[in-house]
């Protein structure tokens, strides 16, 4: 994600369980959204059983709390509810990713969105619904379709950064090997498999390497990997040569 570019608010209204509030603080850190509001906790605040939850999420040290949802919407230009029921109104429709793409062309033009997220028991009221932009409902089983406060939050946030790159301290994969690279393994393979007594009856040979050739192909060898399975040929030819030796003393 951009560093230029703001990420989105979550709001929880008047969630019931602390370990919820732990949670959703733990994935929005893990996804780098570091605004968490919450509108009347049940529990009150600090909770202890959210600060366990977290995990040190630097989320839960900023978290806003508020009694009334005007206050946590403050220097929102748009606001998303979520909900997994229908409400009889004429509202857009969107799945986390379409809301999330669509947030993140609003920030870039300027704009700051807020994502409601309802309590445990009921959801969102209507009023709040009505109030916002679009409805964000996720595509679940309609025959068990009440998922947990905590996961709604973790789908939304990971939608926030679906779209971007591979984090850089993965290691990259190596180039493919080249054609004299993969030949130099099937004749160092077939030499040592020669040397065994693989190929028997010798007449089959050629099918033999073939079929050999043709597995090996569809491997798609990458240079580091085409080094690493010469060098376990060479182990095991090295092997069965101590082998033998050992039998003839």
């Amino acid at each position: 994600m951009p560093t230029q570019l703001l990420a989105p608010v979550f709001i929880l209204h008047r969630p019931q369980l602390g370990e919820n509030i732990g949670a959703a603080a733990r994935v929005m850190g893990n996804f780098g959204l570091p605004d968490l509001r919450i509108i009347d906790p049940r529990d009150g605040w600090p909770n202890q059983k959210a600060e366990s939850v977290a995990s040190g999420s630097p989320v839960l040290e900023d978290i806003k709390v508020e009694f009334e949802p005007v206050a946590a919407m403050t220097g929102l230009t748009r606001i998303y509810a979520t909900t997994a029921r229908p409400r009889g109104m004429e509202k857009r429709v969107l799945t986390p990713r379409e809301a999330m793409a669509e947030i993140r062309a609003a920030h870039q033009a300027g704009e700051q969105a807020g994502v409601l997220f309802g309590g445990e028991k009921s959801g969102l009221p209507n009023e709040l619904v009505a109030d916002s932009e679009a409805i964000i409902t996720l595509p679940v089983n309609r025959e068990f379709w009440s998922l947990n406060l905590a996961q709604t939050v973790a789908c939304c946030a990971y939608e926030w950064r679906a779209g971007d790159e591979v984090p850089e301290d993965f290691d990259e994969i190596s180039d493919p090997a080249s054609r004299e690279d993969v030949e130099r393994l099937f004749q160092h393979f077939e030499s040592e498999l020669e040397k065994a007594g693989f190929f028997h009856p010798p007449e089959k040979t050629p099918l033999m390497v073939n079929n050999l050739r043709a597995a090996l192909v569809r491997a798609r060898f990458t240079e580091q990997e085409a080094r690493t399975f010469r060098g376990a040929i060479k182990a095991l030819a090295l092997g069965r040569g101590k082998a033998r030796i050992v039998r003839d003393e």
